[in-house]
């Protein structure tokens, strides 16, 4: 059943809201700006009509290694968003465990949010304020970090 009024897919009782309906959702809320601006996204081409390919930024938080570095991310929500998680890499060059070394890749099986944890109530926002926590945590907010500046 399709609901023309209010934009959502009732499927088994289950309401479901249209892909592109949630990206533009999360596009407005990228634009608008999130929290206290240290992390922030938005279209990579405003031409994409698919909302497929996306920019992340995170503002490297303080007292930590991390401390006055922007970080630049690609993510690319595929046909199965939400109910599969984005793919996202860095651009930038960055030192955690959750992020391959070789091509700047998160990888779900070491960052839980793309993983076991990920839910379609997940977001673009939830990935990068949960990416800035983990520069934060103890166990990675002292690791030596590549030069400024360096790229995958």
């Amino acid at each position: 059943l399709f609901d023309i009024f209010s934009t959502r897919v009732i499927m088994s009782g289950k309401v479901v809201v249209p892909r592109n309906f949630r990206l533009l959702d999360e596009l407005e809320k990228g634009e608008k700006g999130i929290g206290d601006g240290s992390v922030s996204y938005g279209l990579e081409n405003t031409d994409d009509i698919y909302l497929t390919s996306w920019n992340g930024t995170i503002i490297g938080p303080n007292n930590t290694t991390h401390e006055g570095r922007i970080y630049s991310l690609k993510i690319e929500c595929g046909p199965d968003y939400p109910n599969k998680p984005p793919s996202i890499r860095f651009r930038s060059r960055i030192n955690l465990p959750c992020v391959n070394q070789q091509n700047g890749v998160v990888e779900s099986s070491k960052f839980p949010t793309l993983g076991a944890q990920w839910s379609t109530n997940s977001s673009l926002e939830t990935i990068l304020v949960n990416l800035r926590n983990e520069m934060q945590s103890p166990q990675n907010k002292r690791l030596a970090q590549p030069p400024e500046g360096t790229v995958y």
